[in-house]
């Protein structure tokens, strides 16, 4: 096992950055790619959110993994030493980012929580695809379209191509 002294770990920790991360850089991008303008690291809105689409009343979290314990995830595994440190910390982050959501929520606004291992190559497009048709969704909703996916049985359905 190949493990790093307390100073190499400490520099490594301290290059960690919190914004204009990879991942967030990628989201951005494609937003822009398809027409969203929006603000970054909002500091008047809870949890300093990393992307904020004012005209949609939506705010983009893009978390880090480790950093925001993602359940269930290859990324998220604690460290083997100070343990008690990290499992705290974590927790705090965790309790921290739905206190933020909620607080959001109470003001009116979406949220979306995008995670680190979602835009790796495999899960990539479609994760940025799964963001589109989310936030399209809320554009029509704001718009105060009605979608509905409940028919009746009875219901028949007219297709665009049927013959009359």
């Amino acid at each position: 096992m190949d493990t790093m002294t307390p100073e190499q770990r400490s520099n490594c920790m301290r290059r960690i950055r919190s914004k204009n991360t990879r991942p967030e850089m990628l989201v951005r991008r494609f937003l822009f790619s398809h027409g969203f303008r929006y603000r970054i690291h909002a500091k008047t809105l809870p949890g300093t959110p990393d992307i904020t689409i004012v005209g949609l009343r939506t705010c983009i979290f893009i978390n880090g993994c480790f950093w925001h314990g993602h359940e269930s995830c290859s990324i998220y595994k604690l460290p083997q030493t100070h343990v008690e440190f990290w499992t705290h910390k974590i927790q705090r982050n965790k309790q921290r980012d739905q206190e933020n959501r909620l607080a959001l929520k109470r003001q009116g606004w979406h949220t979306i929580e995008i995670w680190e291992c979602q835009l790796k190559p495999k899960e990539r497009e479609r994760t940025l695809q799964g963001l589109l048709r989310t936030l399209n969704f809320i554009a029509l909703q704001n718009c105060g379209a009605k979608i509905s996916y409940h028919y009746d049985e009875e219901e028949t359905l007219s297709l665009a191509a049927e013959d009359e």
